[in-house]
């Protein structure tokens, strides 16, 4: 494993001090989460990069690979304790790690990160969280920072536009930050269950019929008569869920060319953040409703990062940035060196307002984010 180097006290001090001057609360959450949590929230992509080991109970855990889910999960318990009070704003500071998986090292390293829930004003709870990380990122003394924006919500707001069958709607905005499935939707390939080739074919659900109650028996019934015992994967409830969803997907129609092609030139779109804008304005379809509200808010979006001290003439707006990480579901950013690789940003954020929801908790914005002070230094390592 690799573990980085030592970032002096002052330099961390520094790096530290934009997050300490935001009044959140200090928080410490368990090294060991739960596997299966992980993978139901942040994605199967993410079980090549996680440290797996057995729990006490014989339960599979993994040491935790960021922040964000155990912040979330205490919030929600603090939350409890206050009389379901949902407001919140916490700071902490310890090591994560990561399995290598595609990546050629596996990492042990030192995050400093800020999460943010509730509030009313989404936009400037967006500006504080990348301002925070820009602003933690110059205090390692780099001069060749860079900040990169993407917006799932965005991308989503714009397949809208173009009034497309909703079970493709929803298939593409399943797929987005997954770009190996999105490549094969515009690619036109088959997809599972279809025979290459084919027009004509059929999804086969062996559960349909039946409610999900009676299917989830059914499938632990299963696994009994067989003698398997899951451990650390989906629960019974998801996989009778996915399956569900995957066979009434599968049978939504395919894009047409013209179709396509206006994503592909939406995907391609990089740039100043506003001109990107504008050139998305200019690929929307006839239900436009909803984008020109995502496009206005992006505008606020961007004066509220100015007002953090984020140049925005350092700012790019790619709007085929995603996250492997299945919860974010809103806006985006990367700080990035050009001394380091893209893969090795300084520091990263995003908007999850789905999260609480899927942990049990009531509705509301959710946004974070995190620095590594070892990228930050600028004599860091490379």
């Amino acid at each position: 494993m690799r573990l980085e180097p030592a970032v002096p006290a002052e330099a961390l001090a520094a790096i530290r001090a934009p997050f300490l001057s935001a009044g959140a609360t200090p928080v410490e959450v368990p090294v060991l989460q739960p596997l299966a949590l992980l993978l139901e929230l942040a994605g199967e992509a993410m079980r090549p990069r996680l440290f797996v080991v057995q729990a006490e109970g014989g339960e599979e855990a993994a040491l935790r690979p960021d922040f964000t889910i155990a912040v979330a999960q205490s919030h929600l318990e603090r939350a409890h304790l206050d009389g379901g009070v949902s407001g919140g704003r916490y700071f902490y500071e310890g090591k994560a790690f990561r399995a290598a998986g595609s990546s050629p090292r596996a990492e042990e390293f030192l995050q400093i990160g800020l999460e943010a829930f509730g509030g009313d004003d989404l936009v400037a709870a967006d500006a504080q969280a990348a301002g925070l990380a820009w602003r933690a990122s110059l205090a390692g003394g780099r001069d060749d920072l860079t900040l990169r924006f993407g917006d799932i919500a965005l991308f989503g707001a714009f397949i809208d536009s173009l009034d497309l069958a909703p079970l493709l709607t929803a298939r593409l905005k399943r797929v987005f930050s997954r770009p190996r499935l999105l490549a094969a939707e515009l690619d036109g390939s088959p997809r599972s269950g279809e025979a290459p080739g084919s027009k004509e074919w059929a999804a086969v659900n062996p559960l349909a019929g039946v409610s999900e109650d009676q299917a989830v028996a059914a499938l632990a019934q299963l696994w009994a008569m067989a003698g398997v015992s899951p451990v650390g994967g989906r629960p019974p409830e998801e996989i009778v869920r996915r399956l569900a969803e995957r066979t009434e997907a599968a049978r939504a129609p395919h894009l047409t060319q013209a179709e396509t092609d206006v994503i592909r030139r939406y995907l391609a779109l990089s740039g100043p953040p506003q001109a990107v804008l504008d050139q998305v304005a200019a690929l929307a379809g006839p239900k436009r409703a909803r984008l020109d509200d995502a496009l206005t808010t992006w505008s606020r979006r961007l004066e509220a990062f100015a007002g953090q001290g984020v140049a925005l003439e350092r700012c790019t707006l790619a709007t085929a940035f995603g996250r492997a990480f299945g919860y974010y579901d809103g806006v985006l950013f990367e700080v990035r060196s050009a001394a380091l690789a893209e893969d090795r940003p300084v520091a990263a954020g995003g908007r999850y307002d789905g999260l609480i929801a899927r942990l049990g908790g009531g509705a509301g914005g959710a946004v974070g984010c995190m620095v590594r002070p070892a990228r930050a230094l600028a004599t860091g390592a490379e």
